[in-house]
């Protein structure tokens, strides 16, 4: 029992795709792919060159070379919230936020993943803009949800005050940051903040909550500026006289250390990540000479999944394909492989380390409930709601994270779904996600359609981190059922129009296709990132590097959770009780 029945899995990319179809893929994909390169490279610009120049004639570092200096050469950053306020413009002067002025990503630091976040100080000083607060919040949470290191690095001047009715007020307004920052606090989980310039007001309180502050000789931290202070009490004062290092690390003590640079700040924030216990991955790991299992590389290559993958989210695959490009060495084991073939449950190696994977089988696959008849995959039925759900309960109680990988058109609907109790089932599945403890990452391969989306750990259910591929799709219906339903009465039984008068029959006609357009339109991954329905946008072949960083965070930290170790899970004994002795 000790030993996980891991089997090979996925074919040769020939036997599963021939080159025709996987160019004709890869190509289609490759549109998509360069458009996020290109929306990605926009964003990281900040407000360009001038600004950054600006900041580099201060002798200060951009946001994002602070992030390339503080993490391990030559390893991932794992941005998220990349695309939060794209394309958004404030004001008469159509200002942009890229990335809503904050850079929040997991990075390795001396070995252990962290949790970064940055202002940009490109973009209005680092000002937070709205949603900002939202953004910033989000990444403190996932390092709560995963106990990861949170290190601040602040080149902040407050909020954007021409857009402050959208980002003070409200449950998660800007000051629910510092909330965060005493959360992060009270469950052990450590904070170190760099202060390189502005810090004022809201910006002033976010670094003070944490264990280790360091400043600049250029920073200062102040609940109100030097301009407030001379309007307010005509007093003629620097900024850096109200607050600077001078006073806060020799006077106020709300500061700890005193460098003379953003490098040497960025080198004493290693140093301090460097004092923390490392990371408990390997100890889960275990030795490879004893049975244990270094990070390899799946049989099947990951950058395949750009030609297997239809981007035509009508055409099926072979949903192990995907698994076998995942999981390490491409092996897997399938449990209650018999019962509710709609779906797939198992558990294989990302990085070295265990995770359960729940994904979508594609395709027509035989109807247990009527022999010789098939039905559709991407759905949930009774059986497969019954076995996620069984299936995720065993990860939960053995500790193991949880892989969700999306590709669903929602429940089965009519009245034998209803007989079947599809809404009990249905309830038993929300209550397991909503109640699951372990770490539960969500990839949305493609369709993420109804309520198929919250069953399968859709953002709602608090998975610590949810993806979205350039193939995603987030609807309650598609654009051409959704036109369908709008103009049911002006329809027949298979859909046609039913009027004879020429003019009715053309406002239908374009009534039913703007319809269809707006909804099209808002199933863009991008308008989903923009508003936060999703956490960042990725091409498939990154989702290994992101899943196997997540996994691995997972186990990083020892002590806040229960994880068992393979002889004692009970995802041996549910094999056991359902496909006995093979």
């Amino acid at each position: 029992m000790a030993i996980v029945p891991l089997h090979p899995i996925g074919r040769p990319r020939p036997d599963v795709c021939d080159d025709q179809t996987f160019n004709e893929y890869r190509e289609a994909l490759s549109d998509r792919e360069q458009t996020l390169e290109r929306r990605r490279a926009e964003v990281h610009a900040g407000w360009g060159d001038k600004y950054q120049k600006r900041v580099h004639d201060k002798g200060k570092l951009t946001a994002r070379e602070r992030v390339e200096q503080l993490k391990d050469p030559g390893s991932d950053v794992l941005e998220v919230g990349t695309f939060v306020n794209y394309g958004v413009e404030y004001g008469s002067k159509g200002l942009k936020s890229p990335g809503a002025g904050v850079v929040t990503a997991f990075c390795r630091v001396e070995g252990r993943w962290c949790m970064v976040i940055a202002n940009d100080n490109t973009v209005a000083s680092g000002s937070w803009w709205p949603q900002t607060p939202e953004k910033i919040e989000r990444a403190q949470e996932m390092a709560l949800r995963l106990r990861l290191p949170t290190i601040y690095l602040v080149d902040c001047s407050g909020l954007f005050l021409p857009e402050q009715s959208r980002s003070f007020p409200g449950a998660t307004g800007a000051g629910h940051i510092f909330k965060k920052n005493s959360l992060l606090s009270a469950h052990g989980v450590p904070q170190l903040a760099g202060v390189f310039g502005d810090c004022i007001a809201g910006g002033g309180y976010m670094p003070i909550i944490s264990d280790r502050v360091y400043m600049t000789e250029q920073a200062y931290m102040v609940i109100a500026g030097a301009a407030l202070i001379k309007g307010a009490k005509s007093q003629k004062i620097t900024s850096l006289d109200i607050g600077g290092a001078e006073v806060h690390v020799h006077q106020s003590g709300c500061a700890d250390v005193r460098v003379p640079n953003d490098e040497v700040l960025l080198q004493c924030l290693r140093r301090e990540i460097r004092s923390l216990p490392s990371s408990a991955a390997d100890y889960y790991r275990g030795d490879p000479r004893q049975g244990g299992a270094a990070s390899m590389p799946p049989a099947h290559p990951s950058r395949e999944l750009r030609g297997i993958v239809p981007p035509d989210h009508r055409e099926a695959y072979a949903a192990e394909e995907v698994l076998a490009r995942l999981c390490d060495q491409s092996l897997f084991w399938e449990l209650m492989p018999n019962m509710g073939r709609e779906m797939i449950c198992g558990v294989g190696r990302v990085g070295g380390l265990y995770a359960g994977f729940i994904i979508n089988r594609q395709g027509l696959l035989d109807d247990p409930e009527h022999p010789g008849r098939k039905r559709p995959g991407g759905t949930l039925y009774r059986g497969g709601i019954a076995k996620i759900s069984a299936f995720s309960r065993a990860c939960n109680d053995d500790g193991i994270p949880i892989l969700w990988l999306q590709d669903i058109s929602g429940f089965d609907v009519g009245m034998e779904a209803e007989v079947h109790g599809l809404l009990g089932y249905g309830s038993s599945l929300i209550y397991t996600n909503s109640t699951n403890s372990v770490p539960m990452f969500t990839v949305l391969l493609r369709k993420a359609s109804g309520a198929g989306y919250y069953a399968m750990s859709g953002l709602p259910y608090d998975p610590v981190v949810q993806l979205s591929t350039t193939l995603s799709r987030q609807s309650v219906m598609e654009g051409r059922t959704l036109a369908i339903a709008t103009y049911n009465t002006k329809l027949d039984d298979d859909f046609n129009i039913v009027t004879t008068d020429p003019e009715e029959r053309k406002a239908i006609e374009e009534g039913m296709a703007k319809t269809a357009a707006r909804i099209e339109a808002d199933m863009d991954p991008y308008v989903s990132a923009r508003q936060m329905d999703t956490d960042e946008i990725i091409a498939l072949d990154e989702l290994r590097t992101y899943l196997s960083g997540f996994v691995e965070m997972s186990y990083q930290s020892i002590g806040h959770r229960r994880i068992k170790n393979p002889r004692i899970w009970s995802l041996h004994d549910l094999a056991e009780l359902t496909e006995g002795l093979r």
